[in-house]
């Protein structure tokens, strides 16, 4: 048994907006510390990290450790419905096995969900050296990843000791955006050796605008074509992680 109580519904709405951009059935564990999710996308070309420890809601009661399946995509058309102030609490019915969503503020009204079969599988944290540490704001990022949208669907990411470079090329149109370390959008770069790695526009710009509406600074850490791992700073004691396979090119 579980019920887990939030005040602020925008909060809950968009955390469960990054979840979606990769999964659309999150397999949620439950226990005394709080809410985890690991997963990766059906073309196991990314994964989400996701926690939230049981101090970030205003009510949290977990009886015994639990797993729920649920569609994300089916509780956001819920939870679209809270205004930004209005409290959301999620508790599970033990007789039907549905979630019950309520949603309280100018009025109070409940829905129902039903849960699905909980995934078994258990999804490793990738073990990866970065050679490369970079802090962006996540709107400095996102401006620069919607450059790079102009002209291609990939963007190649290099790393040098004072700047980051994110190049894309097209059939007719190139485009290269130079973020500097120590600017508005760079804030801090730390390099042990020179890295560049090509990841799939589609994927980051998916993430990183889903991602920015809960922050407003990302760090990635990357090795020359090795996966990305993109942590995105959250203002309580949550985290949000994912990680990006590259996009293996040859020259």
């Amino acid at each position: 048994m579980f019920k887990l109580k939030v005040s602020d519904a925008k909060l809950l709405r968009d955390m469960a907006t990054a979840i979606s951009t990769l999964v659309d059935e999150a397999t949620f564990k439950i226990d005394s510390e709080g809410l985890k999710l690991r997963a990766m996308d059906p073309s196991r070309v990314a994964m989400i990290d996701f926690e939230w420890p049981k101090t970030i809601f205003q009510e949290y009661v977990s009886t015994e450790p639990s797993k729920m399946c649920i569609n994300i995509s089916e509780l956001l058309k819920l939870l679209k419905r809270a205004g930004r102030d209005e409290a959301v609490e999620l508790s599970l019915d033990d007789k039907t096995g549905r979630l019950q969503v309520t949603i309280t503020g100018k009025y109070s009204r409940n829905f129902t969900m039903p849960t699905l079969e909980a995934s078994e599988e258990e999804v490793p944290t990738p073990k990866i050296t970065f050679n490369v540490k970079a802090k962006t704001t996540t709107h400095g990022l996102s401006e620069a990843i919607e450059d790079a949208q102009l002209v291609s669907d990939h963007v190649r990411i290099e790393a040098e000791p004072e700047k980051l470079t994110l190049s894309a090329s097209g059939d007719l149109m190139g485009a290269t955006i130079t973020l500097q370390k120590g600017s508005d959008a760079l804030l801090d770069l730390e390099v042990k050796e020179n890295a560049k790695a090509t990841f799939s526009l589609s994927y980051l710009s998916e993430i990183i605008k889903a991602a920015s509406a809960t922050s407003d600074i990302a760090t990635l850490e990357f090795s020359t074509d090795m996966p990305v791992r993109i942590d995105f700073q959250q203002t309580k004691e949550g985290k949000l992680t994912f990680f990006l396979a590259p996009r293996i090119e040859t020259e």
